[in-house]
């Protein structure tokens, strides 16, 4: 059975936080409200509790979960290298609807899926999930909704299309823009190997609450020039 708690009460915001890091901590599955949209998290560091999130979207490994943070020091921490590109973007747009792929640190012991030896990365600009953040470390977060449906802008919706496969909600009321993070791949910034032949390039991978003139503001002709369609809101908080 699950539960839901209304961040809007300080009461129910301190009994929902306190149950959302023991879910955390057994492995069981939360939604916590962003600043883009709501999503439904799992402590990235537990295999089972990763499946079980990829389980209750209906996606397969192929679609591996995003990581929230708290902080620049924990993107550090997750990542081989932060390019200076990528960290004149972290410096713009986090904390904010800005998710980066980047090679993972790969002495980490997780596994997120069929990543390709990549993570993303973003740092919500929401309150409760930035507390949530800081004691939990950092989450595996997706937008939640069963995949193929509209990302859930608000608790209710989110708990209509997940129900008991997640243990908490936690409501911070309608989600501030309701627009999902765009996502951008800086893989190519880091270089090794063969890849140094390959000119390093920015790749917008879904447009979405950053928008493509703002990236070009900060990285200029790094950007990726090709013109791609916006995604779907499905996939990432």
């Amino acid at each position: 059975m699950s539960s839901l708690f209304d961040c809007g009460d300080e009461a129910q915001l301190l009994a929902g936080m306190r149950h959302a890091r023991q879910a955390i901590a057994r492995g069981e599955l939360i939604v916590m409200p962003t600043d883009t949209v709501y999503g439904v998290a799992a402590d990235a560091f537990t295999p089972s509790a990763v499946q079980r999130l990829l389980d209750a979207k209906g996606r397969g490994r192929d679609q591996p979960p995003p990581v929230l943070v708290a902080g620049q020091s924990a993107l550090a921490a997750l990542v081989e290298e932060i390019p200076e590109p990528v960290q004149r973007l972290v410096d713009e747009f986090w904390p904010g609807g800005l998710t980066i792929v980047l090679p993972a640190q790969p002495s980490l012991s997780w596994d997120l899926g069929d990543t390709l030896g990549t993570v993303a990365v973003r740092m919500p600009d929401q309150r409760v999930a930035l507390e949530l953040l800081e004691e939990t470390g950092p989450l595996a977060v997706s937008s939640a909704n069963l995949t193929g449906k509209s990302a859930a802008t608000s608790a209710e919706m989110a708990q209509g299309m997940l129900a008991d496969s997640v243990a908490v909600y936690l409501d911070g009321g309608p989600s501030q823009t309701g627009i999902a993070s765009t996502i951008i791949d800086a893989t190519s910034l880091v270089r090794r190997g063969a890849d140094e032949a390959v000119e390093p390039r920015v790749r917008i991978l879904r447009e979405g609450a950053v928008t493509r003139r703002r990236l070009e503001s900060v990285l200029g002709d790094l950007l990726e020039p090709q013109e791609l369609p916006e995604g779907t809101a499905d996939g990432t908080a």
